[in-house]
């Protein structure tokens, strides 16, 4: 390797800034890397856990009553995590699950989501999304992404029916989804809005907490998430009725802590234990500063790589809520986003397309659907049978997938990483697009 400062100066000739040195030559043609071991870091929450986390955990097995509701509400982890995160989404009720895919599940049956009923939902998102629309009988009908990853306002209000029920908004990748024009079309047909922040855990819009502007929000609190007990999810909402329909179908019986004034309702065990509860409330106190170093390692690299020519950055609604994630950039095509991929890789700074996101390359097509669920009634519907999946009806979000390629932060980066980071972008970047 060669001091950092080398590559930045040699790298600003190549982004168009100053002239003192020739261009360095990139990893994968014969030069030097700007690191010997790849950059990468753990999951976020692990990296935070300490004596905070011990503590809950302790306490619980101290209890002996890791069951929520043998601990009154007012000792329970649950529900203080419950509290205590409601208030921190702004929203006025929480309620705790057994994961983000539990989430989405009770948030479908407090929307009231079942056969016949149509559910928009972005292209591009994960398998749970997909899945629990369908386990609810409705039908998932997919709307193109734009350039934010995240689903294109403009590409919903065509796929509104009067069977249309629900307008799913996924934040993917720490980036909010643009959630003005959403939330105008959802007033505008009468709609519910569910946000699906399970990547975005902390982000915000214009302010908000994501997931508090919607009729019902939903957060995955599994391994890869901004904080974690390995598993776990939440649900909030500011509806008393979806409140209670919530807490209803996340147990099959109506405890006594919870509202009771509707009639029964079938419900299932996603209930959260005072385990999980314990240690995901230690991680919620330091929720914000895990965004805070994550955001500041991110906001450093945008920095570096601003005066770049030419740069194509992932559209961000609101620069200043999103989580920083990752650096995405643009090219004109899959192959040039294959050679970015191989010249940073070979730099020592690797990237990823972007990720978690999977109906499209496994269910391509209505057959193959049918297949999965041969016998669900919406499905084999006129309806069901109309509505197009796979290329036929997201070509331009398999476009922008194919284009788009990252380099992926982490709260505990050094200001050493994030340099390096800069100086890969600037060395390899450049040489892509121009070449």
């Amino acid at each position: 390797m060669v001091d950092r400062r080398e590559f930045l100066a040699a790298a600003a000739l190549a982004a168009g800034v100053g002239s003192a040195q020739a261009a360095p030559q990139l990893a994968v043609n014969g030069g030097t890397a700007v690191r010997a071991k790849p950059l990468g870091g753990p999951n976020w929450g692990p990296e935070y856990y300490d004596g905070k986390e011990q503590r809950q955990l302790e306490e619980v097995l101290e209890g002996r009553n890791p069951f929520r509701f043998s601990n009154p509400p007012d000792k329970s982890k649950v529900a203080r995590f419950e509290n205590e995160f409601a208030a921190r989404m702004q929203t006025r009720y929480g309620l705790a699950v057994t994961s983000g895919t539990a989430a989405l599940h009770v948030a479908m049956a407090a929307l009231e989501v079942g056969p016949g009923d149509e559910v928009i939902l972005p292209a591009w998102t994960w398998y749970s999304c997909y899945n629990t629309v369908i386990q609810a009988g409705g039908l998932p009908v997919f709307a193109e992404i734009d350039e934010s990853f995240n689903i294109d306002p403009t590409a919903i209000e065509p796929l509104i029916t009067p069977q249309t029920k629900v307008i799913m908004a996924v934040h993917l990748q720490g980036n909010p989804a643009d959630m003005d024009p959403i939330l105008a079309l959802a007033r505008k047909h009468r709609l519910k809005v569910l946000e699906d922040a399970s990547q975005s855990v902390g982000a915000s819009y214009k302010g908000k907490p994501l997931g508090s502007m919607g009729d019902i929000g939903i957060y995955s609190l599994q391994q890869s998430k901004t904080i974690t007990a390995g598993e776990g999810g939440a649900l909030v909402t500011g509806d008393p009725y979806l409140f209670e329909r919530a807490c209803r179908f996340h147990d099959v019986v109506a405890r006594k802590d919870f509202p009771n004034k509707l009639g029964y309702i079938p419900g299932l065990n996603y209930r959260m234990n005072e385990f999980t509860g314990g240690v995901l409330l230690a991680q919620l106190r330091k929720l914000d500063t895990i965004i805070g170093d994550v955001r500041r390692n991110a906001r450093r690299v945008y920095s570096g790589i601003r005066d770049l020519e030419d740069v194509r950055q992932r559209r961000l609604p609101d620069p200043q809520g999103e989580l920083g994630t990752g650096i995405f950039l643009g090219f004109r095509t899959k192959e040039d986003r294959q050679r970015y991929a191989d010249a940073m890789k070979a730099e020592g700074v690797p990237v990823s397309g972007p990720a978690g996101s999977v109906i499209l390359p496994v269910v391509p097509e209505i057959e193959q659907k049918v297949t999965v669920t041969p016998r669900w009634p919406s499905f084999n519907s006129d309806r069901g049978k109309s509505i197009r999946y796979g290329r036929e009806c997201c070509a331009r979000t398999i476009d922008i997938l194919s284009r788009y390629a990252g380099v992926m932060m982490n709260p505990k980066y050094t200001e050493s990483d994030t340099e390096d980071a800069i100086a890969a972008v600037r060395k390899v970047y450049p040489a892509i697009v121009r070449g």
